[in-house]
């Protein structure tokens, strides 16, 4: 079983100090798990619909945004706001086990899930007794 540094080289932390005035960015809570063939990210963005979402592949980083449209939520008097209210972002910077051009995403019930197959060389390699 590999580790999440086998897959993602580094974390950046991505939010936005809301205390500048500068918009709010959220990063989303992932989960990452591996089978043989490649590693899954699920990435948890409620209140985005799916038309907000976009995944990038930029210079070897995988950068998730989710744009929540919140005007009503922002102009509410809170008693108790436990739940940060703003964008999501966040951006991992991927390693050469991962194949770049077969990434593939979904999205379904506020779960972004993102496919990363392995590329062949890092595959176990299973050998035939004769």
């Amino acid at each position: 079983m590999a580790k999440v540094n086998d897959m993602v080289k580094i974390q950046e932390n991505s939010n936005w100090d809301s205390k500048t005035g500068n918009e709010v960015w959220v990063e989303p809570l992932v989960n990452i798990f591996e089978t043989e063939d490649e590693y899954s990210l699920n990435a948890f963005m409620p209140g985005v619909s799916r038309d907000n979402i976009k995944v990038k592949i930029k210079g070897g980083s995988l950068v998730l945004i989710g744009k929540i449209d919140h005007d009503d939520l922002m102009d509410k008097k809170y008693i108790l706001k436990e739940i940060e209210i703003g964008n999501y972002y966040r951006k991992f910077n991927l390693s050469d086990s991962i194949n770049m051009d077969k990434i593939q995403a979904s999205f379904q019930n506020g779960i972004l899930s993102i496919s990363l197959p392995k590329t062949e060389k890092i595959k176990p390699k299973i050998i035939q007794i004769q």
